[in-house]
């Protein structure tokens, strides 16, 4: 049997293969990009796009196609064949830099919100190179798909991909702005991450045959409840059935073929429903493995004569499907900006995030509301499970115990802020759980990052993980305004009086 090291990642185009592939120069040129944020050396595409033709053809792929989130359900694409024609007229294949960096699908049919006429047909994909490019396999097919934006002849954006790509450029500006000002001369450009935890439902394909309501909506619309539903909470973290199991092995198999680390799998609160679970990834690279992950879902279940549900409500009187967005911001040092520290400016950074995020829900919890609402997802949020479709954020005894002794203190000097810091690093490091787990709260603090849970099943996280980027961008620029705007010389007692204030008037969403 092999093992995974055998084949993780074997439909990739890792950065293993880059350096097989491509030259020195190169290679280093395209990393800087991808880990750095640099922009895209245009210069070379050309030798990117032959290495990446070379490694499809070898792994038998026959078409290429821009894969790109529309705004709607799901992803697509246009697959387009690698033949042309040579100079003499014969064919050949080939894959030039053009067709790497860009793409025109007609985009006439796609949603577009109404700011554009639908005789406005012209539409590009862009490749993102910060997402790796790998191998669809359907059946002996093969094709190269290489992740992309959508957007229009005169730059509207019609994707769901540019708005996050974007949200992380502004956040990016914002955080390192404000790093600079506290004297962090190391920080320079940040790192988001992001765990997309998934749940779904199985059911037999026998039992969908019967079922035209599931057929056509995913869920029942008519129908008794179970006699046995989830009233002992016995299908919760139970034995895994073996049918179920190989179906489970059979999808870690084709994740870890597709370099997604998927980690945990289990049985879920309701009859028939499961969850899985992958390591954390940066976070625009975590949001195209998760819709990956649903795809494979689907298409393993189909294989095992079953159906994956991703409907947020499929059965009334039992629980429904989320997925659990767990979020987190750091730099290039590897500085975790949610995590406590022995360095006191790197706990007042702490404070400033947590501040951050609580003035940017206070604001704008409602397009956070916003970003998880569909008709699938409003029937399970504040049901008769959590969570709640009010917006709040649960911090820990901790945290929030510490808070009330920043906002109480009569002045902020040099030995407050030193009784503050100390406090902080008191903060337990190796057992994070340091209060109960709130499982009510949408927006909870869960030791080193923010779990935002609203998200409904069948979501395409982008939406969730461009309102949290731009909430905290927001707050981070509030801070650093009014950090400014204070008169003194003393950056970190600046901080700490910012910090208060946002304790005060962020109450209410704690």
């Amino acid at each position: 049997m092999r093992s995974i090291h055998d084949y993780y990642a074997e439909l990739v185009f890792t950065k293993k293969v880059m350096e097989q592939k491509l030259s020195k120069n190169i290679y280093k040129k395209l990393t800087a990009t991808i880990e750095n944020l640099e922009p895209l050396d245009q210069s070379i595409a050309g030798e990117v796009a032959h290495a990446m033709k070379e490694w499809a053809l070898e792994n038998g792929a026959t078409h290429f196609t821009h894969w790109f989130q529309p705004q709607r359900v799901g992803t697509a694409q246009k697959h387009d064949s690698f033949i042309d024609y040579s100079l003499d007229g014969e064919i050949i294949e080939r894959f030039s830099a053009s067709q790497l960096v860009q793409s025109e699908p007609d985009a006439s049919s796609f949603p577009s919100g109404g700011i554009r006429s639908t005789f406005e047909a012209r539409g590009y994909t862009a490749w993102d190179p910060t997402s790796p490019v790998f191998l669809l396999e359907a059946g002996k097919t093969k094709t190269l798909v290489i992740p992309s934006v959508f957007l229009s002849w005169t730059g509207e954006v019609l994707d769901l991909k540019t708005p996050l790509l974007r949200s992380l450029t502004a956040l990016n500006e914002k955080l390192i702005n404000l790093q600079k000002l506290l004297g962090n001369k190391n920080a320079k450009h940040i790192k988001v991450f992001a765990g997309i935890e998934q749940e779904y439902f199985l059911l037999s394909k026998e039992i969908i045959k019967s079922r035209p309501d599931i057929t056509v909506t995913g869920r029942t619309l008519f129908g008794n409840t179970p006699a046995k539903g989830q009233q002992m909470e016995d299908h919760y973290f139970g034995n895994i059935k073996e049918n179920i199991l190989e179906f489970m092995e059979d999808v870690d198999h084709e994740l870890y073929r597709k370099g997604i680390p998927v980690k945990t799998r289990h049985n879920e609160v309701a009859p028939n429903q499961f969850e899985l679970a992958p390591l954390y990834q940066e976070e625009n690279l975590a949001i195209d493995h998760n819709l990956e992950i649903m795809e494979i879902l689907r298409k393993v279940a189909d294989k095992h004569d079953m159906v994956a549900l991703l409907h947020e409500k499929p059965f009334a009187g039992v629980n429904g499907s989320g997925k659990h967005f767990n979020w987190s911001i750091g730099d290039n040092t590897g500085t975790n900006y949610f995590e406590p520290s022995k360095s006191p400016l790197k706990n007042i950074t702490f404070l400033l995030a947590i501040s951050a995020v609580l003035l940017g829900i206070k604001k704008f919890g409602g397009i956070l509301r916003a970003s998880v609402a569909d008709a699938g997802n409003d029937y399970r949020l504040g049901a008769n499970e959590a969570p709640p479709a009010i917006m709040s954020v649960y911090l820990g005894k901790f945290i929030n115990d510490l808070l009330d002794s920043i906002e109480k203190a009569s002045e902020i000097n040099e030995k407050e802020v030193n009784e503050i810091t100390l406090g902080i690093q008191n903060l337990p490091k190796v057992n994070k759980d340091y209060s109960d787990r709130n499982r009510t709260s949408p927006v909870a603090f869960t030791g080193n990052k923010f779990e935002f849970r609203a998200l409904g099943s069948s979501a395409n996280p982008s939406e969730a993980g461009t309102t949290l980027n731009l909430i905290a961008a927001y707050g981070f620029d509030e801070i650093y305004k009014r950090i400014e705007a204070k008169k003194g010389d003393d950056v970190k007692r600046k901080a700490l009086e910012v910090v208060k204030e946002i304790i005060t008037e962020t109450k209410n969403v704690r």
